[in-house]
């Protein structure tokens, strides 16, 4: 009988002893790698299993052993929602932090601030230097004639239409899916813009090339109004437009010196020196204040104007006063009206 109790005294001690190391081993494993370890990118790569995932992290000494993450992923029933993408992660987190960031989706994003007035070439390059698209392959995208109507909107490319915002977005979307993040922000304007230039009569497509215009025509915010209303007043007489940034956009390798022969060039589609009402589409993407000022113009019966050089403009009603206005700013040089 002694003997009996001595040896389960023993084997009590025993069992305890290898709980003892097992915990401790366990406690090391899913412990941080490194206490003091720097943040890096750790990237998940679609179709990735766990196993996969694990070793990966493993070899990039983020945890001490992919086992352990294994069987933790298990245990929490994470195997199966795991997401892929960037993340920036440390060996100083544990295992199991490591996975709730991975799972949870908190990928690691890029930050592209598109400026109101920017056109499509200009964001195609501005999204390639964040890293979020190749630029050749998101201009395909966005004048492909199948994405407008797939997005919803009017036209043969998402000129116009690629809302001017600061955007953080994660690599791996597609040209489409980048475009439609933007689209979608100019959509969420829209709902607001529609009812009050519904009176006007004019397309969606119409609204925004005016927009567009309005947008290249002034850096001051203030005379968006103004500037509308010289449009939709020349509109309503049938007169020319006769605006400089719609000539300078049909022009295939502008230099950036408009010359007469462009103004007199009757080829360009875009020459509202030459052709009257609204050239084909917007020349660039407007924002929404641009885009309200055609729906709350100012009420003036201007229908010309001429730059300052300083950023501002004279407006005018009569030639008379707009012909002296430019012999004052713009002589010897030419007005752009």
């Amino acid at each position: 009988m002694k003997r009996w109790l001595l040896a389960l005294g023993v084997l009590v001690m025993l069992g305890g002893v290898v709980a003892s190391v097992t915990l401790g081993i366990l406690r090391r494993v899913l412990s941080p790698a490194d206490p003091s370890g720097a943040e890096l990118v750790f990237v998940v790569e679609p179709g990735q299993s766990v196993a996969a995932v694990a070793a990966g992290l493993e070899r990039a000494g983020l945890v001490r052993d992919a086992r352990a993450v294994r069987g933790l992923a298990r245990w929490r029933e994470l195997e199966n929602r795991i997401q892929v993408g960037e993340f920036a992660l440390s060996s100083a987190m544990t295992p199991g932090e490591i996975l709730e960031k991975i799972v949870s989706g908190q990928v690691v994003v890029y930050e592209a601030t598109l400026p109101e007035g920017f056109r499509l070439v200009q964001i195609a390059e501005r999204l390639t230097e964040a890293g979020l698209v190749e630029q050749d392959a998101f201009l395909a995208v966005a004048t492909d004639p199948a994405t407008a109507r797939r997005l919803g909107v009017e036209g043969s490319t998402l000129e116009g239409y690629l809302y001017p915002d600061t955007y953080r977005l994660p690599k791996g979307l597609t040209p489409l899916e980048v475009a439609k993040v933007m689209v979608d922000q100019f959509r969420a304007v829209w709902i607001e813009i529609e009812p009050r230039v519904a009176p006007l009569g004019l397309s969606m497509r119409e609204i925004v090339t005016l927009a567009s215009i309005i947008e290249k025509e002034t850096g001051a915010p203030e005379e968006r109004p103004l500037i509308a209303s010289v449009f939709l007043n020349r509109l309503k007489k049938g007169m020319r437009l006769e605006t400089d940034p719609t000539v300078i956009y049909g022009i295939e390798n502008f230099d950036g010196n408009l010359r007469r022969r462009h103004l007199e060039d009757e080829s360009n589609p875009y020459n509202t020196y030459k052709i009257k009402g609204l050239p084909p589409g917007p020349i660039a993407n407007p924002g929404r204040d641009a885009l309200l000022a055609v729906g709350r113009p100012a009420d003036t019966s201007y229908l010309f104007f001429v730059s300052r050089n300083d950023g501002t403009h004279v407006f005018s009603e009569s030639y008379r006063d707009h012909s002296a206005a430019v012999e004052r700013y713009q002589r010897p040089g030419r007005s752009s009206r």
